[in-house]
């Protein structure tokens, strides 16, 4: 029994040594090789993938890192669109979320620096990227959806028609 515990807490240790912190290094590397341009400063970056534009900040000292992209002008968002933004946060936007901050709405993944996988890192552009053009129709980030009593109105169609005017 004794060997048992000890190869168990080997094997534990052995595959906690063997996985490698994300760094500034390689999040540099990963998002240079998935995007279409990049420009990079430190620990900032602007990149594209497909005409969609992202940031990614990240901050080794406090452990944080944040993949955004702008999606519209908060005030052209309509108050039905608010809500549907809200409830699509639970429901649909999954590992991302929708925010607004400088009057800009967003979507945005956030996450400790260190513990990320390289495939958390793909997996949150590709989420990034899909509640961004998702944005006003499926709001979905991925093909999952967490099911719940969404709403008995029917869901918005076209986001033109949701959308403010200028």
């Amino acid at each position: 029994m004794r060997k048992f515990l000890f190869s168990c807490i080997l094997i534990l240790s052995l595959n906690h040594l063997s996985a490698q912190e994300m760094s500034l290094n390689k999040l540099d590397k990963m998002l240079t090789e998935i995007s279409d341009s990049i420009v990079s400063h430190k620990s900032q970056w602007q990149f594209k993938i497909k005409q969609v534009p992202f940031i990614c900040i990240a901050d080794s000292l406090h452990n944080r890192m944040r993949i955004i992209s702008p999606i519209l002008d908060s005030n052209r968002i309509t108050e039905e669109l608010k809500t549907a933004t809200l409830m699509a946060n639970f429901h649909t936007a999954l590992d991302v979320k929708y925010a607004i901050s400088d009057d800009i709405l967003w979507s945005i993944f956030v996450h400790p620096l260190k513990e990320l996988t390289e495939n958390q890192v793909l997996s949150a552009v590709s989420q990034v990227y899909y509640a961004h053009i998702n944005f006003g129709t499926t709001f979905s980030s991925t093909s999952l959806v967490f099911p719940g009593n969404l709403s008995k109105k029917e869901k918005p169609k076209k986001k033109q028609k949701l959308l403010k005017r200028i």
